[in-house]
């Protein structure tokens, strides 16, 4: 959906993004319980690439068949130690997957617009690799969410089972936390307590919810 439609809606429509462990999930988690419509992106990515999909055929085609199961599904984790050793590899995974995504989330947004949302509805997608993309001229407003590098470390062995090793290596694989913070209208710091990020989310909830979006993206917050 193009900005100006989006504009004429009335829809503001907001990117949130950061490193891996960050806390993007509980953060999406958060503004969907204060009311705001929210989508991801990793959704959209895991559509890209199910059974029968050209997506998964572009992989299948890329990477081989060790990639798929027995049952015809992705192997990710397989795919996974394949696309973060390889820089390369993983930009050619981006290139089957990320077309599909952005165009998922467009429609996504084109439907709210449709519905006849009010002027101070806003809508929010969770993009993981939103700067890596160069898509976030496509948004109205950016949100990063971020915490101190090692606290990404620690979370992210927690969360996936990774060694320290494969945890950094994949955290090297995306920007630098504190490249994406610079970019950002609001930031989100989630290194500290639930109930600190929660009163992050609440206030930046309440501005996006009254935000004019800009002409141009390089435009910062209010």
């Amino acid at each position: 959906m193009a900005p100006d439609t989006r504009r004429e809606s009335g829809l503001v429509l907001a990117a949130l993004t950061g490193g891996i462990a960050t806390g993007k999930s509980y953060c999406l988690q958060r503004f969907a319980a204060l009311g705001i419509p929210v989508a991801d992106a990793d959704v959209f990515a895991r559509e890209a690439v199910e059974p029968g999909t050209a997506g998964l055929a572009a992989v299948r085609a890329r990477f081989g068949p060790a990639v798929v199961t027995a049952d015809g599904r992705l192997d990710r984790a397989a795919l996974a130690r394949i696309v973060f050793a390889d820089d390369r590899a993983r930009r050619d995974l981006e290139a089957i997957v990320h077309p599909y995504v952005y165009e998922r989330i467009a429609r996504w947004g084109s439907d709210l617009a449709l519905q006849g949302p009010p002027a101070s509805s806003a809508a929010i997608a969770d993009v993981p690799l939103l700067f890596e993309t160069g898509h976030a001229g496509d948004f109205d407003a950016v949100i990063v969410a971020a915490c101190r590098p090692e606290q990404q470390v620690t979370r992210l062995m927690a969360r996936d089972g990774l060694t320290e090793a494969d945890a950094r290596q994949r955290i090297a694989a995306q920007l630098p936390i504190d490249d994406k913070r610079t970019r950002a209208d609001y930031v989100i710091d989630t290194s500290g307590s639930e109930a600190e990020t929660d009163r992050q989310i609440d206030e930046i909830a309440s501005k996006i919810k009254s935000f004019t979006p800009r002409r141009t993206r390089g435009a910062r917050r209010p």
